[in-house]
């Protein structure tokens, strides 16, 4: 019983590092209506970001406060130098991402080289109850990725620049005629996107180390759930990285990882081939 315990522990925990990832890359392709292909290499540069601070002598945990601002303001950099031309043409707009998420990755790779490097967690030891033993770390990002999409939700659905962002999605015109600048909201959306995916590569780099393909794998991961979850409202992406999260992590207690990753990728596409708008349709939060 206490395996069982300690491999939903497990389970849930690298579910709640999907959803963080996952976040971000569905708030902008459900709110812009865009695939954002670099935002697996917006999570390396959060925990390249960790890992510079954290060098320069500071607390790690310094550099997981600022690596979510650092990555949000360049996104929005990016966005209003390159991403804004292509909305009328979102294939272009996948290949412009890609191709920035490829430039950013090998930068990095150019920094660190092909090294793989270990970052401090913040907090350290476990938590005991009983006979079982969880990682106080691990407790914390499941505590911040609730936190995190408690705040998201309510900035979305609860604020003026959530209505806004929908205002500006459901109808782009009417929106500008009532005075609001698309144009900034979605620089501010696709920066908040981005500051997701800083967050979430600090907060993962103590549990995985940072190297130059840290994001890409997150990257694969977080397209099939927000394809699995639905594209248009707030809850599908957070569905499809839950779900996905989980099967990713339950599956290698029983088959060999890379099965088991294969396994998850079918078992997704033949969900999508009979349910092409996902778990949850339809937009709005």
């Amino acid at each position: 019983m206490d395996n069982l315990f300690i491999a939903l522990f497990e389970i849930l925990s690298f579910g709640a590092i999907v959803v963080l990832v996952v976040l971000g890359l569905g708030i902008i392709a459900s709110m812009m209506g865009i695939f954002n292909f670099a935002q697996g290499e917006f999570v390396l540069l959060g925990a390249y970001i960790t890992y510079v601070v954290h060098s320069a002598g500071a607390p790690v945990w310094l550099g997981m406060v600022a690596a979510p601002f650092a990555v949000g303001a360049l996104g929005f950099v990016l966005e209003r130098l390159v991403v804004r031309r292509f909305y009328a043409a979102p294939i272009i707009a996948m290949l412009g991402t890609y191709a920035l998420g490829l430039i950013i990755r090998e930068v990095v790779r150019g920094l660190i080289g092909g090294l793989y490097i270990s970052v401090p967690e913040p907090i350290g030891g476990s938590v005991n109850l009983g006979a079982m033993h969880f990682s106080s770390w691990r407790l914390v990002i499941i505590v911040i990725t609730v936190l995190v999409m408690g705040g998201s939700y309510l900035l979305l659905a609860r604020t003026a620049f959530g209505l806004r962002i929908r205002a500006s999605l459901e109808n782009p015109a009417l929106a500008r005629a009532s005075g609001i600048s698309t144009n900034a909201i979605y620089g501010a959306t696709f920066a908040f996107g981005a500051a997701l995916a800083g967050l979430a590569g600090a907060l993962i780099v103590p549990v995985f180390s940072l190297f130059a393909d840290l994001g890409l794998r997150f990257l694969i991961q977080g397209f099939v759930a927000v394809m699995v979850g639905g594209i248009g409202s707030f809850a599908g992406p957070v569905a499809g990285a839950g779900l996905i999260g989980t099967l990713s992590a339950a599956l290698p207690w029983v088959i060999s990882p890379v099965i088991a990753d294969v396994l998850v990728f079918v078992l997704a596409i033949i969900f999508i081939k009979f349910r092409p708008q996902g778990l949850i349709s339809g937009k709005g939060v």
